[in-house]
């Protein structure tokens, strides 16, 4: 009888479930089953740190709609993963990690990176198991994936120890994947449906608010479906971004604030009530508000805010099921329609006229301009940083389900270069630009040398105001200097540009696409200028 290893059968099952690509850094006694996976055709990105392997996996995931994988060795390898797989779990993006580990003959004996990698996990991610013998790994493996996409989408972590990776078993002794072939979207109730849509229709400022559960249960058609049935005015969390085109009539961007306060029944479908959105509490939202809340998991709904109307369900077939609904009970344009409109078009006035400015240094919003007015409308774009992220978020818009990614709600920095790897991954055939502060570039941008060894063309804008968040504020560890990290990664290959003036940033960015190759442009601007955002009230004094 034919006998196969633990680290064939790891190569095997990401095959299976479909796996094209497995970010990871080399190092024992994971080298195996890697180098298993690309003699099954998957495609092999090695990354120079395990924490970007994570992000780079989180992004594809975003992008393309599928698991992203990735992997890190024994002990520190695989505590490296822990910061890219949280900020997949605050964002539940569906990302498996897979963790090489000592033999468990050797536990407690403090052997070489000896470390409960498993109870590391727990807490960030979905779920977390250990693979104990070969013959599961097909069945754990499988799982692991299930468990990633199904319902509300997550991290799951898979522990790998070495004995089991090297282990050997009989093909006929191999355990059976379980798995669902294809699965039934659930449906919410059709009287809650009934009920939901009777007071959004009887509603003088009604309101859609959602998040990524459009993108992953495929729904950006059904949602844009829902809002023109209805005519009620729609707004989406940040990584969102796209579901509907931000130019379509009933996207009011920069009416977000006005919108949230003045609502007084608000849907919100697909995202969790975090603090993104204030919590749902006053003063972002109304207290006499009602609110109306979809979602597939249960435990959602009701989390930090009542809610009058829950349904369950998926968003897609739930959103089909509100179209339906919907049909001949909403008539013509509200005022409140109006009323955003006018906000929106007065404070995009008021936007422009700062994102016009030829001061020097250069101001953040005009370097925005600059890279808004280059970007086709297909670009995905990623925003890192402080004030870049926040200018950003005001001033460049997003027209295509999956193409805007940012910090999330881990606020994580340094997820700019990795996501923009994992997003060009992803879609080749998309342009990517990543708008990096210079700081949260510093985290992962060697990231850039892994761009190059593997060919994979982004153009990252570094906005160099010489420190972390704006200047003038007094704090320890501000300052880092305005470094020239356009001949730094001129060194390691990449396409490298210097601006000090607005005329400069076009043909910059010009010159950078056209190269074919990783691009930098490094952009000099205003130490002082400073984005305004929603303080963190939990942080005394806080205004970032």
């Amino acid at each position: 009888m034919a006998t196969v290893s633990g680290n064939e059968l790891v190569g095997r099952s990401l095959r299976d479930q479909g796996v094209e690509v497995l970010f990871f850094l080399l190092g024992g006694p994971q080298n195996e089953y890697t180098k298993a996976s690309q003699q099954h055709g998957i495609r092999l990105i090695d990354m120079h740190h395990e924490q970007a392997g994570a992000m780079a996996a989180h992004a594809y995931a975003r992008v393309s709609g599928k698991v992203g994988v990735c992997s890190g060795c024994s002990g520190p390898g695989t505590t490296n993963l822990i910061t890219g797989v949280a900020t997949a779990l605050a964002d539940a993006a569906p990302v498996v990690a897979l963790g090489g580990a000592g033999p468990v003959f050797e536990y407690h004996l403090r052997a070489f990176q000896e470390l409960d990698q498993l109870a590391c996990m727990k807490p960030v991610t979905k779920w977390a198991t250990r693979i104990h013998h070969a013959r599961r790994v097909p069945e754990l493996m499988a799982l692991a994936f299930e468990r990633a996409r199904v319902g509300q989408p997550g991290p799951v972590y898979v522990d790998l120890p070495s004995d089991t990776l090297y282990g050997t078993v009989d093909e006929d002794e191999i355990a059976t994947p379980g798995g669902v072939g294809e699965r039934s979207r659930p449906m919410a109730e059709p009287q809650a449906v009934a009920r939901a849509v009777r007071r959004l229709a009887g509603a003088q400022r009604p309101l859609i608010v959602t998040g990524s559960g459009i993108l992953w249960a495929d729904a950006a058609e059904d949602l844009r479906a829902f809002v023109e049935a209805t005519g009620i005015p729609f707004f989406t969390t940040p990584l969102s971004r796209g579901v509907v085109p931000e130019d379509h009539p009933l996207a009011f961007i920069n009416a977000r604030s006005t919108a949230f306060r003045e609502a007084d029944v608000v849907l919100f479908i697909g995202t969790r009530v975090n603090y993104i959105i204030g919590f749902a509490r006053p003063p972002r939202f109304s207290a006499e508000a009602t609110f109306i809340q979809v979602d597939i998991e249960p435990q959602e709904l009701g989390w930090n805010r009542r809610v009058d109307i829950g349904l369950v369900g998926d968003a897609k077939v739930v959103l089909q099921q509100l179209v339906a609904e919907a049909r001949g009970k909403f008539h013509g344009e509200l005022p409140w329609v109006t009323h955003l409109r006018d906000v929106h078009e007065r404070k995009g006035r008021e936007t422009e006229e700062r994102m016009a400015s030829d001061a020097l240094p250069i101001h953040p919003l005009r370097l925005c301009k600059e890279v808004r007015d280059f970007v086709s409308r297909e670009t995905i774009v990623v925003a890192d940083g402080q004030e870049i992220m926040l200018f950003a978020r005001q001033s460049v818009p997003t027209y295509y389900p999956g193409h805007r990614l940012n910090a999330g709600a881990l606020g994580c920095m340094g997820v700019g270069v990795p996501y923009g790897i994992g997003a060009k991954v992803a879609r080749p055939d998309r342009p990517v630009l990543v708008l990096h502060g210079d700081g949260s570039f510093g985290i992962n941008g060697m990231e850039m040398s892994t761009a190059v060894r593997h060919n994979i063309p982004i153009v990252v804008v570094v906005s160099n105001n010489g420190g972390w968040a704006a200047g003038g504020r007094g704090y320890p560890g501000r300052d880092i200097g305005h470094l020239r990290y356009d001949k730094m990664f001129e060194a390691v290959g990449c396409h490298a540009e210097f601006c000090e003036r607005p005329e400069e940033i076009k043909p910059a960015l010009e010159r950078a696409f056209a190269s074919g190759r990783p691009a930098i442009v490094n952009v000099m601007t205003d130490t002082l200028a400073r984005a305004a955002t929603a303080a963190f009230s939990g942080w005394a004094g806080s205004s970032i």
